[in-house]
């Protein structure tokens, strides 16, 4: 019967995800022609992108995937050095801006982006391209290369088609830099994101919080910094929703005006809310095999997505309220830890939460399979 649940789950996963894309695409359709309110847009759309991008990390279980070899888990270092690097590319960035010329930079960084958005934009799709096209054969070659190793250079029929699809988008977008593309690489890049980062455990999950609480509340309320970033940089680290359709026609002519999220209020928050998704599936006993997107209850997911939806109400109320920018983190960290308290107290199962971590269960599947495991595990099976 297991067998049989787990065989079914990728078309069950399939189509429950084919209409996430549906709906993220409509609405991301209609704010072309319609001029759908700020707050319903950037809720909305931030919501959906954490969903499917959750749902999409799952396969971070299933340590035999062969998409895990590109993932990567966050340690407890990684997570206190994580507001310290990002201040120092911040401010470096900032640095740029002012002493050289903002359309050189600008240049330089679309460059980067425009590629690592082709790809990510392939890898985004690839899983809705498959359900069309649906061989598993492969194309192309692994070479290695000095000083970078490995290169793996090889596709599916539906990746072929995906990257083709990611590569004609990023010439496209980096000689137009219009608005609508840029909000395609930008969820793109989200998704990406939380499909392949994990944070390791709750611990580590908290520490990333709580550091990036701090941070965001001092680069956007004590200096100028971050605002002037994200309204320099000319590329898809923002989703952008249109407060006013412009008019080049017109006499004179109008101008557009935006409101913006940054990618990281959705990322950050996002892996916080992944791991609890995967901590579901763990507390469930779900297999890690099993991916489809009702196999199993999930308290921790459905309490932080609310959660995460109230912070950014939150958000744009004081933003509207006070008419000035808001460091979103400073709503949404609080509104997901909380969050992830409440069914943990509820449920008893507060140490439980606070004591998962995914290298454990990795350690715990290895020698169930009778593989070595490094450090003090090994030493036991000895």
């Amino acid at each position: 019967m297991a067998d049989a649940q787990v065989a079914a789950a990728p078309e069950g996963s399939n189509k429950v995800m084919l209409a996430c894309y549906v709906a993220m695409f409509t609405l991301w359709g209609l704010a072309q022609v319609v001029l759908i309110p700020v707050p319903v847009n950037l809720i909305s759309m931030s919501t959906i992108i954490i969903y499917v991008g959750a749902h999409r990390s799952l396969r971070l279980r299933d340590k035999a995937h062969p998409d895990n070899a590109e993932s990567e888990t966050l340690s407890k270092e990684d997570a206190m050095k994580f507001p310290l690097v990002g201040s120092a590319t911040l401010f470096g960035l900032y640095m740029l801006f002012k002493l050289l010329d903002k359309d050189m930079v600008n240049l330089v960084l679309s460059v980067y982006f425009s590629g690592m958005g082709a790809l990510t934009l392939a890898g985004t799709f690839d899983p809705l391209v498959h359900v069309v096209v649906k061989s598993e054969t492969l194309y192309g070659r692994k070479f290695n290369l000095p000083w970078v190793g490995e290169v793996d250079l090889t596709f599916t029929p539906s990746g072929l088609v995906s990257l083709a699809f990611g590569l004609a988008f990023g010439a496209v977008y980096f000689q137009t830099k219009h608005w609508t593309m840029n909000n395609i690489l930008g969820i793109s890049f989200c998704v990406q994101a939380l499909e392949r980062i994990s944070l390791g455990s709750y611990k580590i999950g908290a520490i990333l919080l709580v550091g990036l609480f701090f941070y965001d509340i001092f680069w956007v309320f004590g200096t100028e910094v971050m605002v002037t970033v994200a309204k320099s940089f000319d590329g898809p680290i923002k989703l952008v929703f249109p407060r006013k359709f412009g008019n080049p026609l017109a006499d004179p002519p109008i101008k557009a005006e935006f409101s913006m999220l940054g990618l990281g209020d959705i990322v950050i928050p996002g892996l916080f809310v992944a791991l609890l998704l995967r901590y579901d599936a763990h507390s469930a006993g779900a297999s890690p095999a099993l991916r489809d997107l009702a196999a199993f209850a999930k308290p921790f997911f459905h309490t932080n997505i609310v959660a995460y939806v109230l912070g950014l109400v939150a958000t744009m109320v004081v933003m509207y309220q006070f008419d000035a920018a808001q460091p979103a983190l400073l709503y949404l960290v609080p509104a997901c830890l909380v969050a992830s308290l409440v069914p943990a107290l509820a449920r008893k199962e507060f140490g439980a939460l606070l004591a998962y971590s995914e290298e454990d269960e990795e350690k715990a599947e290895e020698k169930a399979d009778g593989k070595p495991v490094a450090g003090a595990d090994a030493k036991k099976t000895k």
